[in-house]
């Protein structure tokens, strides 16, 4: 999207930064008011041309949420939606995602349902502007991609494990078929502990970057679903710190701050 004189919103407040700047151009010290008064307008005029249909409590929903917040995108359009009553299947949501899933993500007339994909889009489209999430060191951004994409597995995992009665008709369940889920959820979040501990604080090292954006909401559920932090002490501790982050926390699921966790994990 371009910043013209066609757009009155950005013009109105390229103007008065003019006008400030000037009225005060033998003082250097308000310049950096100014570029970030500038910078605001920028931030505001771009964010009123993106949509999210979202739904609380969904990790892929969340995810692109805490990657608006990290680029300073705040001032979307937000939209929740209630999974309960169906409201994602709505021709609204489907005339953006046909598949009648969350989340649904367009800027312009850029269309993202995938939030990996939208994550990506948006620190590629937005470098410059609020956190850097992808490491220019090589190494790093390799190591950052690495764990982006386990996070699938992770998530895989987890809602084998926790869902399975959810999804599996009645008639088709077996004890050993949940048994194995279980166990091979474990496995992995003892792999993810084993992560932090070489690598942390971060899962991709020292910084903050998209491997956090995306796969940190993965392991809030496991801890709003009882994870016993003295077992993973490492996840525990990061789980700690990234929850209380600006991104994370004015993006926290509505429906998790009214109602208590459960302690389907409490015994891993």
């Amino acid at each position: 999207m371009g910043l013209t004189s066609t757009n009155p919103v950005f013009e109105g407040w390229r103007l008065l930064y003019k006008q400030t700047c000037k009225a005060f151009q033998t003082q250097s010290s308000l310049f950096p008011f100014c570029y970030c008064w500038e910078s605001t307008a920028h931030s505001a005029t771009m964010a009123k041309d993106m949509t999210l249909f979202w739904g609380s409590g969904s990790p892929p929903c969340w995810r692109v949420m805490i990657a608006l917040e990290e680029k300073n995108l705040q001032g979307y359009n937000s939209k929740m939606l209630s999974f309960e009553k169906g409201e994602h299947k709505s021709k609204e949501v489907a005339a953006i995602n046909p598949r009648g899933q969350l989340p649904a993500f367009k800027h312009g007339d850029v269309v993202l349902n995938e939030s990996y994909g939208a994550c990506i889009y948006l620190e590629e489209q937005f470098k410059s502007q609020g956190n850097k999430l992808a490491p220019d060191n090589k190494a790093e951004s390799a190591l950052m991609y690495q764990r982006m994409f386990e996070g699938l597995t992770l998530f895989q995992k987890l809602a084998q494990s926790l869902f399975y009665t959810r999804f599996v008709p009645e008639n088709e369940r077996h004890d050993s078929a949940q048994k194995r889920n279980t166990e091979e959820l474990k496995a992995e979040v003892k792999l993810w502990e084993g992560y932090l501990q070489k690598t942390g604080p971060y899962l991709a090292g020292k910084s903050f970057t998209l491997a956090d954006v995306i796969v940190f909401p993965v392991i809030a559920f496991l801890f709003r679903f009882g994870l016993n932090e003295e077992h993973f002490p490492k996840l525990a501790a990061y789980y700690n710190t990234v929850k209380d982050r600006p991104s994370i926390k004015n993006s926290w699921p509505p429906t998790w701050k009214d109602t208590p966790g459960q302690n389907a994990l409490k015994d891993f």
